[in-house]
């Protein structure tokens, strides 16, 4: 019995590409996949866009820094997906900055810029929230 389900999940299974002769793995191959690759983490961003980040970048401060924002705003999931405080856009600016490695000034200049864009989104969201109720409470 225990045969007939591996033969079943083994079917069900998406197929991951081998790395190609540049040293890249093809994540296109693997992002329809509800898994990450190997190497890979996934993580969403608050217009629900899918992105999978390698491992590595984890030691980055610029990625450390939306990962504690992230904490902050929405907790630590149990079982669910992490959801970065941001937009599509501005983690792709993120991750490029990444990649072509940038001097420690510029990290801190952008860590300070995402902590205040994280607050100022927060008081917008806080003000929308009280402009509501006084709505409800006019009525």
């Amino acid at each position: 019995m225990a045969r007939k389900w591996q033969k079943r999940a083994a079917t069900g299974r998406k197929r991951i590409s081998l790395p190609r002769r540049d040293g890249k793995t093809n994540v296109d191959d693997c992002s329809t996949s509800s898994e990450a690759c190997k190497g890979h983490f996934v993580v969403y961003t608050t217009d629900q866009r899918r992105f999978m980040i390698p491992l590595t970048y984890l030691n980055n401060f610029i990625f450390a820094a939306l990962l504690m924002m992230s904490e902050e705003e929405f907790g630590l999931p149990c079982d669910g997906p992490i959801t970065l405080p941001c937009k599509a856009a501005f983690l792709e600016y993120i991750l490029l900055i990444i990649q072509r490695g940038i001097s420690t000034d510029l990290t801190n200049a952008l860590i300070s810029s995402m902590a205040s864009s994280c607050c100022s989104m927060l008081s917008d969201l806080h003000q929308d929230q009280n402009c509501s109720r006084l709505l409800v409470s006019v009525y």
